[in-house]
């Protein structure tokens, strides 16, 4: 699997990340060992995770995932095929941007994920009540320490990420090499219009999360009756099922038999081909759908059914 930089820092991901988020929840510690072994042994690199997961789950309190991780990466021996990307700021537990809250939670991640080094430490939202400059500073001292590599952010609007990149360039600090947005088929404006053409500018990598639209771009739901196929993703693709959305599906479907692939597929190989996207996220629950996500990877689209799929997700 062909590998791409990350911004202008020295780590090089492979074209799709894997999804921490379902450790601790849908897929228990071995399931994910089976996952995480697959992901790495069919040449993926880069696996993203929180210290807020899977705090949502009843019985859980964040920092599952990581731990499941740790455990694995004990256990497998395979820390040197593998890019580790964790974020700070959104658990109830250690919220917020602030300077000791960051070394704190750094110090925790180190410790549950049993690794002395993050690849890749994100700001997992903004935090406007802490000065760009102390939380920049703060991440740039655990890089002196050796305890971080590199740092991005997810969730930032772009007025607020380009203040962040002019407050790194002014005094001299680390700069935020990776976007962490949401960005996928049938929600393109966000992204697009205003994070896009300064993630360029600036050459930014971008980690896209909500790849497939919390599953609604695999094909699977096409009608109400449909969402009862999953009790946890039901709610958040109902919104999807619109005039727009539906024809974005038979793009897809379009695609697909033209390229023997699934709609999931399609959909994941139309953001690769995306100028200045480094990486979307994948989540799977099963070693099986892991694989056909995998096999994005290797689909080559068409000029034209780029811009079929373009026109019908506009």
């Amino acid at each position: 699997m062909q590998k791409r930089p990350l911004g202008k820092s020295s780590l090089s991901v492979t074209p799709l990340a894997f999804g921490g988020n379902v450790f601790g929840w849908s897929a228990d510690e071995r399931r994910s060992f089976e996952l995480l072994d697959a992901f790495v042994d069919a040449g993926g690199n880069l696996i993203d995770t929180a210290d807020v997961y899977s705090a949502w789950v009843p019985g859980n309190r964040g920092g599952e995932s990581e731990t499941i991780i740790g455990k694995w990466l004990k256990k497998s021996g395979k820390r040197a095929q593998v890019v580790i990307s964790t974020k700070v700021g959104k658990w109830a537990e250690q919220p917020g941007l602030s300077p000791v809250n960051i070394r704190q939670a750094v110090d925790g991640s180190l410790k549950r994920l049993q690794i002395d080094c993050i690849d890749l430490y994100q700001a997992h939202e903004d935090d406007a009540s802490v000065p760009l400059e102390e939380t920049l500073d703060a991440f740039g001292r655990l890089i002196d320490q050796g305890k971080l590599r590199v740092i991005g952010a997810s969730n930032y609007g772009a007025a607020r990420f380009a203040d962040a990149l002019a407050v790194s360039k002014q005094h001299g600090l680390p700069r935020y090499e990776s976007l962490q947005p949401e960005y996928n088929l049938v929600n393109r404006a966000g992204y697009e219009k205003e994070l896009e053409p300064l993630i360029q500018r600036e050459n930014i990598g971008v980690i896209s999360y909500y790849a497939l639209a919390s599953g609604f771009l695999s094909g699977k739901y096409r009608s109400a009756a449909d969402l009862a196929k999953s009790a946890a993703r039901g709610g958040a693709v109902k919104k999807f099922l619109t005039p727009h959305g539906l024809q974005v599906l038979a793009a897809l479907d379009a695609v697909s038999a033209v390229q023997h692939a699934t709609p999931a597929q399609v959909a994941l190989a139309w953001l690769i081909a995306r100028p200045g996207l480094t990486a979307p996220i994948v989540s799977a629950t099963s070693v099986e759908q892991l694989h056909e996500l995998l096999g994005a990877t290797t689909l080559q689209l068409g000029h034209d059914e780029i811009a079929q799929l373009d026109l019908a997700s506009a």
